[in-house]
């Protein structure tokens, strides 16, 4: 079995431009839950927001649209390959910050109204460590709004996919519970309690469920549903015959008849920094 790699070494690697290349289709099948977690972050004009684990730049960008000029980004990752496409992509309102760095040891300044992440916080290596930091890049009073997938049973746009490719390979050992990954705060009270533990006030999770596109049809379903996210990493090792068996099973689960919408489903974390 191959060493485990740091998230900053994965998201440095072919995972990181893989998903500078699908920044477009990726922003686009995360629309309906990207419009949840800014209507949750309730951002006003003038603001100070910092947006964790940013990837190529749609929450940041989104955000600072809406604070506008009289306001401040600063957009956070470890993955250079996705903050260039950031960089890269036309921004409006508020200035934006790009910065290559981990949100668990970054010396922010206590100026920030709002932290926001989309998807990005089940990454860290040590949660606590990270929640705290970003606890005290808050002003008193600021606000924390942050989504993370729910359990995978829940989430079929990735368990169709899953299952499907199961059906042809082994099921890989399950990883521990604290682990970074996409599911490591599928139990929204392991959430909400490493958020109080973090020094957060009134830490509250609530169930964001959207359906999303995931293709315009099944090859184009297919197509996404294995190359992002945890069914990647499934057909990642496997040899060429193998694998052509297993995208086969992807094909045969998709739903035909035109465009594939799959259920997403997610918390929307939000607290405050004490007074």
């Amino acid at each position: 079995m191959p060493e485990p790699i740091s998230q900053v070494e994965y998201w440095n690697g072919d995972v990181g431009e893989r998903w500078a290349t699908m920044q477009a289709e990726l922003d686009r099948v995360f629309a309906p839950l990207t419009d949840a977690l800014l209507a949750g972050a309730a951002l006003r004009p003038g603001e100070r927001v910092l947006d964790i684990g940013c990837g190529c730049g749609e929450t940041a960008l989104l955000a600072a649209g809406r604070i506008g000029p009289s306001g401040a980004v600063a957009a956070l990752d470890v993955s250079r390959p996705m903050l260039a496409r950031a960089q890269a992509r036309p921004a409006s309102g508020a200035p934006i910050a790009w910065i290559e760095a981990d949100a668990q040891i970054h010396a922010f300044a206590a100026e920030h109204d709002v932290v926001l992440s989309r998807f990005g916080v089940m990454f860290f290596e040590d949660s606590l460590a990270a929640f705290a930091n970003l606890r005290r890049a808050l002003r008193p009073g600021g606000r924390l709004a942050v989504l993370c997938w729910r359990t995978l049973s829940e989430n079929a746009w990735v368990n169709v996919a899953r299952r499907a490719v199961l059906s042809v390979v082994p099921e890989p050992a399950p990883s521990p519970p604290e682990a970074p990954g996409p599911f490591r705060f599928a139990d929204g009270d392991a959430l909400t309690d490493v958020l109080d533990r973090a020094g957060f006030a009134r830490a509250a999770v609530t169930p964001v469920d959207r359906p999303i596109e995931i293709g315009s049809d099944a090859e184009a379903a297919t197509r996404f549903a294995v190359t992002v996210g945890p069914v990647a990493g499934l057909l990642r090792d496997l040899d060429a015959p193998t694998r052509e068996r297993a995208v086969a099973a992807v094909r045969a689960a998709m739903p035909e008849g035109g465009l594939v919408r799959l259920g997403a489903a997610c918390w929307l974390a939000t607290a405050v920094a004490p007074e």
